[in-house]
């Protein structure tokens, strides 16, 4: 999987890849699903949510530009997959996902593969988690067709955004930089995410 579908196609941050390749995506997916968890495309996880096609996950990982001294606000946690990846790399991770059962499973999980520097809780992902910022960085895994005020307020100056930025069918993989107080957008390619539930905006 890594090889073909990720360092294939231009992925060579090594902090990134050494996650992709030690954390396993079988276990994060549905029974049913296990056979295809290698597969170069996203898989239903329930909840009308998915877990992201590998290729996603890497790429988004890698724009972050992760440091291990980084904080890091995941929103939408999911199945939990893209929570590990992020935390074989970085110092903390905080994670928000809006359906309570899979917070809840996926934190049990995460602390069960002996992940000790994440928390998951059931919230409102837009508004970020306040009591815990400011992020070095924020990785969001849903789309929305704006960038929510809070979330760019609870990043650090100099820190990173990874989001899909977008309409409901189709977004742009966008990365925002937080530079004197101002976002610079940068956009990278099409995608499509389930949509980002949120009060704002």
């Amino acid at each position: 999987m890594v090889e073909e579908q990720i360092v294939a196609r231009g992925v060579t941050d090594e902090k990134t890849l050494s996650a992709m390749n030690k954390v396993e995506r079988h276990n994060f997916v549905p029974e049913s699903l296990r056979e295809d968890a290698y597969k170069d495309y996203p898989l239903p996880i329930g909840k009308e949510q998915t877990i992201s096609q590998p290729y996603m996950v890497a790429i988004m990982t890698e724009e972050l530009v992760l440091e291990s001294a980084d904080r890091v606000l995941e929103v939408g946690t999911g199945s939990g997959y893209q929570t590990a990846i992020l935390a074989e790399i970085v110092k903390e991770v905080y994670s928000v996902e809006r359906v309570e059962s899979l917070a809840n499973d996926s934190m049990a999980k995460l602390k069960e593969m002996g992940y000790n520097n994440i928390l998951v809780k059931t919230g409102n992902g837009s508004k970020g988690w306040k009591e815990y910022s400011p992020f070095d960085k924020i990785l969001v895994t849903a789309g929305t067709n704006h960038i929510p005020d809070s979330l760019f307020e609870q990043l650090k100056e100099g820190g990173k955004i990874v989001i899909p930025v977008g309409d409901k069918y189709t977004q742009e993989l966008t990365v925002v930089t937080k530079v004197n107080g101002k976002m610079q957008e940068r956009k990278l390619f099409e995608c499509v995410f389930v949509p980002l539930i949120e009060d704002e905006g």
